[in-house]
This record gives structure tokens, sequence and C-alpha cells, in this order.
């Protein structure tokens, strides 16, 4: 009977131990609850414990260079170092200087949020904000002052510093760009500019170009295997024969615009626009016209000698100026804009072939009763 009742009480005390161990075992996913347990365990288990921790982290250190942290996990390490001042010897993933970094954005996070100012509730209307912005939109060159007297004389007495609060944080430049400038003067403006291709036997042929922004009308065209600053010269006074020059005339750093080219332009009034080194986009009207020529006739062209680019030129030309629409004029013949005719809706409709069948020219015959 004694014997029993001990081995009652041995096992029973053996299976109190073992769920006190499953119980108080470390928690592998909360620091808080792993904390807690383990208060209750004895100073050598936990020296015991750090040192197997650490030689775990010492392997794993091998293989993770670069552990990634979360924001839970940066705030976890600062607030447990600052309990200990053996914190230094305790961390291996990461550098102590880490920490310290950690803990001074931290710093700073808590004390923007902090100072942060309140928003304060605006008093204008929102018809009167939207006006601002409109006005900001559409009038690039106003500035604060501008519009409050603008505003001003709608009845709507605004302060500058309130004004300036409702503008586009990025807003344009006040002095006129590039795009403004064409629109203004387009009136005024020739682009020319210079293209290379090659014959049957690999030899350069030059193709230089006068455009008219406005039109985008082709004023001259010419070849040459030689194009020297006079040759170029002689180029735009064949442009302008009857002394019809533009203002303004833009063009690239081309050697090819020499001293004589200059003296030309001075000597008729026509004020050259050089453009920028890399900026393909300040001329892009007559690049565009040279990306066009050559993938719509030029790359699709076998080229024997400089007399045959010559005439294959003098046809794209024709048809460009007088039968295909353009985009940048609305759908408009160039060498048809601002005559507001009318296309007839009756007749046969005809296709005349355009460099060998190359392209086609689409018209209506006259209609007979």
């Amino acid at each position: 009977m004694t014997s029993d009742f001990l081995t009652f009480w041995y096992f029973f005390f053996a299976w109190i131990q073992y769920y006190l161990r499953r119980w108080t075992k470390p928690a592998t996913e909360s620091i808080i609850t792993g904390s807690l347990l383990d208060l209750q365990r004895s100073h050598a288990e936990l020296i015991v414990d750090n040192a197997l921790l650490r030689q775990q982290l010492i392997v794993l250190k091998r293989q993770a260079k670069h552990p990634q942290f979360t924001h839970r996990d940066r705030l976890g390490l600062v607030l447990m170092s600052r309990f200990t001042k053996y914190w230094k010897q305790a961390v291996h993933i990461v550098q102590p200087e880490t920490i310290l970094r950690w803990h001074r954005e931290l710093f700073r996070f808590y004390w923007r949020r902090k100072s942060k100012s309140k928003k304060m509730k605006s008093r204008l209307s929102p018809e009167t904000i939207a006006l601002i912005q409109q006005m900001a939109n559409e009038n690039r060159l106003w500035g604060a002052e501008r519009m409050q007297a603008e505003l001003l004389k709608l009845g709507i007495r605004v302060s500058k510093r309130t004004i300036q609060r409702y503008l586009p944080k990025k807003r344009r430049s006040p002095s006129q760009n590039w795009v403004t400038f064409l629109k203004n003067h387009t009136d005024d403006i020739w682009a020319g500019d210079f293209t290379v291709v090659y014959d049957l036997l690999f030899r350069p042929i030059f193709i230089f170009v006068i455009m008219q922004l406005k039109t985008r009308l082709v004023i001259h065209s010419a070849v040459t295997r030689s194009p020297t600053d006079e040759w170029t010269t002689q180029q735009l006074r064949e442009a302008t024969p009857w002394d019809d020059h533009p203002k303004y005339l833009i063009r690239d750093h081309d050697r090819k615009y020499g001293s004589m080219f200059s003296s030309l332009t001075a000597s008729s009034g026509i004020k050259e626009l050089k453009t920028p080194f890399q900026a393909p986009k300040a001329n892009a009207v007559c690049e565009r016209f040279m990306g066009s020529l050559k993938r719509e006739c030029l790359d699709q062209v076998l080229l024997l000698n400089q007399r045959q680019l010559k005439r294959v030129l003098k046809e794209s030309v024709r048809y460009y100026n007088h039968a295909r629409p353009h985009q940048g004029i609305q759908q408009c013949i160039p060498g048809m804009y601002g005559k507001n005719e009318i296309p007839p809706v009756t007749g046969k409709i005809i296709s005349r072939p355009i460099l060998g069948g190359l392209h086609h020219d689409y018209s209506r015959t006259a209609y007979l009763n």
C-alpha cells in the first residue's frame, strides 16, 4: 500500500513538472509572453539559454548578411536597449551605431508629430479657391500680386499670402518657355535642317530642307554631296527670291552654317535661333518631317545616285505640300492651309500613284450632268 502510494505521487509530480516545462517554454513569436515566463526561471537556466541563443545567432549571421527589419523590430530593439547598460555586447545581427541611428530617427519622428501644426479651416469658399487655381493654370506669367488685383476687380478681397497657399506646388517658371514662343511667333518662323542618306555604294548624300512652321509647308529642298557654307548660303538665297523672308530661322550648330550664312541672314533681317546641344525637340517640326521623309519614302527606295535622290525628293515634297494631310495642322494639307475650301462630295473617286505606287493620292473628278 505504501509503495503504491509513493508510486502515484511520483508520477503525479512528474506529470506536473512536464506540463510546467511546456508552459514555461520560451515563446518564439511574442517577446512579451516570453519575457513574462522568464521571470519564474532560475538564473542558471537563463545563462544557459542566452549562451544557446548567442551560438545560434553566430551561425545564422554566417548565412544572412543583411537581415530585413520591420518597424516593429526596430522599435523593440531600441526600447530594450534602454533597459541595460550592456546592450552593445548583446546585439549581434546589427551594429550598435545602427540602433543609435534608429533612436535618433524615432526621436525626430516623435517631435515632428508633436510640433505639427493643426490645419485651420479655410475661410475662402471652394469657388474662390477653384478660381485662384484656374488663374494660375491659365496665366503662367501671373504672380500672387497680379492675381490679387484681378480678384479685386471681381470684388473678392484675398491676401497675397493666402493666394500663394493655393498655387500649384510645381508651377512653371514665369519666364516665357520655348513652346510659348513658338505659338506666339509661328507666323514668322522658318526652320532648316540637314539629314544624310547613302546611295548604292554607301556614299553619303546630304538633304537640306527649309519649311514654315505655321503651315508645315516645305519652302525649299536641295541635295548635295559636299554641303559647304557657300552652298548652304546659296540655298537660303533661292528660298527667298523676292525678299520674302521670315523674322526668325531655327537651325542647329552645324558647321555647314558658317560666316557667309550668318552674314546673309543679318543683311536680310533674319534672326537666327540656334537650338541647344542634344535637344532635338527644339526643332521638332523639321525633325518630324525628316523622319517622315525617311520612313515613308527614302527607306523604301534603293538610291543609285544623287540625280535619282533629287528626283525622288522633289516628288516627295510635292506630295507632302499639296496632297498629304498633316496632323499638326488638324489634318489639313500644307499647301491648302487657311484657304477654307470645301472638298467636293460628288463625283467619281480616282487614285493617283505617287513614287511609283509607294503612296496614292485620292481625289474626285468633276461631276458632269
